[in-house]
């Protein structure tokens, strides 16, 4: 079964983000702000998103969106998550084929996002690894126990 975003996903993130979603349509918003630095953007995440069946064959998908002052940034067909009170931030997750695309959102409202990282990288010595991939191997390599029951 495809991953779904239930409503103890949405209350888990909204305790690591340490913001409360407002619910919108079919979509949960938490709008970020960090006044130290400044920073502000808003997480949206769309569960269950209706797809024509001749153009996906399951026919729903998870959008994940973030809106930022001077980006957007989307992670389509999110295939599940990681949220971590300790380092305060969730990464959510696009598993497509043998790569990984993965969307950062931190409490004090940042956001990084790293997209079709091969999954060899995950699990690679980060020390070997030239300095332009050690990031996104990293912060995606949490990942990795998310689809171990994939095969």
């Amino acid at each position: 079964m495809a991953f779904t975003f239930s409503d103890e996903d949405i209350q888990r993130i909204a305790s690591v983000l340490e913001v409360q979603p407002k619910p919108d349509g079919g979509a949960y918003r938490f709008d970020l702000t960090d006044e130290t630095s400044g920073r502000s953007l808003a997480l949206e995440i769309r569960p269950r998103v209706a797809i024509p069946n001749e153009l996906l064959d399951d026919g729903t998908i998870n959008i994940v969106s973030v809106y930022a002052p001077s980006s957007f940034l989307q992670i389509q067909d999110c295939t599940g998550y990681i949220a971590s009170k300790e380092l305060g931030e969730v990464i959510f997750v696009a598993k497509s084929g043998e790569a990984t695309s993965g969307l950062v959102v931190e409490r004090v409202a940042g956001c990084s996002m790293y997209a079709n990282v091969a999954d060899r990288l995950l699990s690679a010595d980060f020390t070997q690894l030239p300095p332009e991939l050690i990031m996104s191997s990293v912060a995606l390599s949490l990942s990795d126990s998310l689809f171990d029951d994939l095969g």
